[in-house]
């Protein structure tokens, strides 16, 4: 038997399920992008608000490409089980929120029409971390239209994608593709709806077979859909939305609503992210499978410590940032999420743009030092030859793959010219630092150090400086 509506009430009693009606009310929330991260995010936040008795919060979630995921969820009700787990225990839930679903790329028009549907008020977004596509502006201008036509309430249209200014993005994209004849959709979007910009956090590695079968032992059902989390989320909102009212509606679950989402916004690209995709391309090269086994080694948990209060906080703008480091440490040491270097290393070239480059050139304006930036760039550069320390190949999953490894190919006859080739992408680190010659340098000495002697040496000597 698998978990579905008939089942949940044979759940064991210490599992959190829903207890709200979920079949007698039309979403209220549009989701484009329905991956693990929504599933244990947003939609549980949701969860919480309907099982407060607003039933305003039911989701109609859209899966953009993947039928495979819809399908599951649609065999199991939409239903799955979410371990939530950190130091102090493990516990599982099941959150209700998810109430219909589609495919974007099979099920166009019936996208259109739920943005459209007169029980929508909100529609939130977790597509890319790469930026929006033409299609997508195109997907909701559609659905908007519908609205405006019909003279229908306004909306929230809520980005919960990792990127900066993600609100004013989609919302000047949709603007772009707008054609001449849509200056009434327009002035009806300016006048009636709302796109905050937002910072989600909260750790949700991709689902694997090691939480399907700690599902199935926990709810004695099969869960094709489950997934495991943290105990930590946060949810920084602009407060900006098409009902006023809405902004203490989610403070009262928890989401903290600011007219400065910036100053998160950057905290967390700059110190999680940034030490995510540092301490992934080390796992990738040491053969350490997981950020726990990299955070977990006393030299790597240094480096990072360092990394983010020396080189990445003296320019942030989040005044609590030194909690929100150490939070961090532990977070990354949760040995129940099992959360894959490789994953995380996945689009490094679409990632470290916004992650590396501004802490860098904020140290050099300050006449301070980077070489914990510059030591993680060779590493970076050590990560495109496709083989770790080991001796074991892996894929570069990235969309620069075949020209980065071409590049790194040379980097055991000809370090010095392949470093130099890597750091000459402005696509990658801007226009300023592939002129900086003490960048260059530096990332140059490291690289050399981790040719010779590996790159836990690397790092403990870094350590010991």
């Amino acid at each position: 038997m698998h978990l579905s509506a008939l089942t949940l009430a044979s759940l064991p009693a210490h599992i959190v399920t829903p207890a709200y009606d979920r079949t007698s009310h039309a979403p209220g929330v549009v989701h484009l992008g329905l991956g693990a991260f929504h599933r244990a995010h947003q939609a549980m936040v949701f969860d919480q608000l309907l099982s407060g008795g607003d039933t305003r919060w039911g989701i109609q979630g859209v899966g953009m490409t993947r039928p495979d995921l819809v399908n599951q969820l649609r065999a199991q009700d939409g239903l799955y089980a979410v371990r939530v787990a950190d130091g102090q225990g493990v516990k599982w839930q099941v959150p209700g929120a998810l109430w219909h679903t589609c495919v974007a790329t099979t099920e166009r028009d019936a996208v259109v029409q739920a943005i459209a549907a007169p029980s929508t008020r909100w529609v939130t977004l977790t597509v890319t971390e790469k930026g929006y596509t033409p299609a997508l502006a195109q997907l909701l201008l559609d659905g908007f239209r519908l609205r405006q036509q019909a003279d229908m309430p306004g909306i929230t249209i809520a980005s919960c994608d990792n990127l900066q200014g993600n609100g004013h993005k989609l919302q000047a994209l949709v603007k772009a593709a707008a054609a001449p004849q849509d200056s009434e959709v327009l002035s009806w979007l300016d006048a009636h709806c709302a796109f905050p910009c937002s910072m989600v956090d909260r750790i949700v590695p991709a689902a694997t077979p090691e939480v399907m079968a700690a599902a199935q032992k926990a709810l004695g059902l099969q869960d094709h859909c489950a997934l495991s989390t943290e105990s930590f989320w946060e949810w920084v909102i602009e407060n900006r939305f098409a009902d006023p009212d809405d902004a203490a509606l989610l403070q009262s679950v928890g989401v903290r609503v600011t007219p400065d989402v910036h100053s998160y916004e950057e905290a967390k690209l700059r110190m999680l992210n940034g030490s995510h995709t540092a301490m992934a391309l080390m796992g990738a090269v040491t053969a350490r499978p997981f950020i726990a086994s990299c955070i977990g080694v006393p030299h790597v948990r240094e480096f990072v410590f360092r990394l983010m209060g020396q080189e990445v906080a003296p320019h942030l703008s989040r005044s609590d940032w030194a909690d929100y480091r150490d939070a961090l440490i532990a977070r990354f040491g949760n040995p129940y999420l099992k959360h894959s270097v490789h994953q995380i290393a996945t689009d490094s070239s679409q990632k470290i743009p916004q992650r590396w480059p501004p802490s860098v050139l904020g140290q050099i304006a300050l006449g301070a030092s980077f070489e914990h930036h510059a030591l993680a760039a060779a590493v970076f550069v050590r990560y495109t030859l496709g083989v770790d320390e080991q001796g074991q190949a892996y894929a570069l999953n990235d969309p620069q793959a075949s020209s980065l490894m071409a590049m790194g190919a040379g980097q055991r006859t000809e370090p010095e010219a392949c470093v130099r080739a890597l750091l000459a992408s402005e696509a990658l680190w801007g226009s300023a630092l592939p002129q900086h010659a003490d960048w260059i340098a530096r990332v140059t000495h490291w690289h050399q150090h981790i040719l010779q002697h590996g790159v836990d040496h690397a790092v403990q000597q870094l350590a010991g400086a």
